[in-house]
């Protein structure tokens, strides 16, 4: 689900902290790929992530000055799926250095652990940072829509072809709103999950696309999208189930208008969803019901880039909003 793995600096100190605490054999992994005469000058925990440790590295030459970003999962159960993980990102990241996908360059990967103190992956840093202010937010959108479509359009051969999707919820797993007055209306949602999944034509999706991974430069007109961050989920499944998740995250970041106009947007530029309002009903559902009740998971990396305002009282209803606006336009 939502991971936020974006570039938002909590300014924890310098490189010495890697030693300190306890991360001398990632430090040291890290110098063995710095090109000859560079050497580490600090490190900084990038803010906003959820499965795993971030940091952006500081690191200086002969050539100057350059930045590297590290991740490393250190929670118990992404250690254990770790090599998984970190291994399809880490080619994901080889494939996308071939396309316009403003993804970050592989430097290296320690998928299973074996060198460093955790399992890691080291890449180069985009410029840009997380943008999740409401501000602007229509903007954004339409760019995050033209960027979707780019990636949608990625053409990957048989061998290269990324997994197949996973669902991240089922209608024996939804849990409902305690406090919610609208019990039939979630059950009604929750039944529309229990069909098999409608038919589509697959193509290469990033899986995990919203304001979170995203980064931009500028502002006002001059807003730009600079890079697509956290390709651990990359997949292969249809167009609408990115589009529904990037719409959730917009409903419940910014308003259920905003989150019901992003499958308009991504049409506008010319992306392709499916054309039966019942089989686009399930892609948008399977997602949202995925954040019930409260989107707790969302809350609290977008609190810690800023978003102090939403509270799981102000998610849970956004979200129940946002399922009854799609049972009126699509069902």
């Amino acid at each position: 689900m939502i991971r936020s793995e974006g570039s938002a600096r909590d300014g924890d100190g310098g490189g010495d902290r890697l030693e300190a605490d306890g991360w001398g054999a990632t430090r040291a992994w890290v110098e063995k790929r710095l090109a000859p005469g560079e050497r580490m000058e600090g490190a900084e925990r990038l803010r906003g992530g959820w499965t795993s440790h971030m940091r952006r590295l500081r690191v200086s030459g002969p050539d100057g000055r350059r930045a590297l970003v590290l991740r490393s999962f250190e929670k118990p159960f992404f250690v254990r799926h770790a090599n998984g993980l970190l291994s399809r990102e880490a080619a994901m990241l080889r494939l996308l250095g071939t396309t316009s996908v403003p993804a970050a360059e592989l430097v290296d990967v320690d998928a299973a652990g074996t060198y460093c103190d955790h399992p890691s992956l080291l890449m180069s840093s985009l410029p840009g940072a997380v943008r999740l202010d409401d501000r602007g937010a229509e903007r954004r959108a339409d760019l995050l829509a033209s960027q979707l479509l780019r990636i949608h359009r990625v053409e990957v051969s048989a061998e290269s072809r990324p997994r197949t999707w996973e669902a991240w919820t089922s209608p024996e797993r939804v849990t409902l709103p305690e406090a919610t007055v609208r019990p039939e209306l979630w059950q009604r949602a929750v039944d529309v999950i229990r069909q098999d999944p409608p038919h589509h034509q697959p193509c290469f999706l990033h899986r995990d696309f919203h304001p979170g991974n995203v980064l931009f430069e500028g502002d006002g007109n001059d807003v730009r999208l600079s890079g697509v961050v956290d390709w651990v989920e990359t997949s292969w499944g249809p167009a609408d189930l990115d589009v529904a998740h990037c719409s959730t995250a917009l409903a419940l970041l910014h308003g259920v208008p905003l989150g019901m106009s992003f499958a308009d947007r991504y049409l506008a530029v010319g992306g392709r969803i499916a054309e039966r309002h019942d089989a686009h009903l399930y892609w948008r559902l399977l997602d949202a019901l995925a954040f019930a009740p409260d989107a707790e998971k969302v809350a609290v990396p977008w609190r810690e880039l800023g978003r102090t305002d939403l509270t799981p009282a102000l998610l849970t209803s956004r979200l129940e909003a946002y399922i009854a606006a799609l049972m009126e336009r699509y069902a």
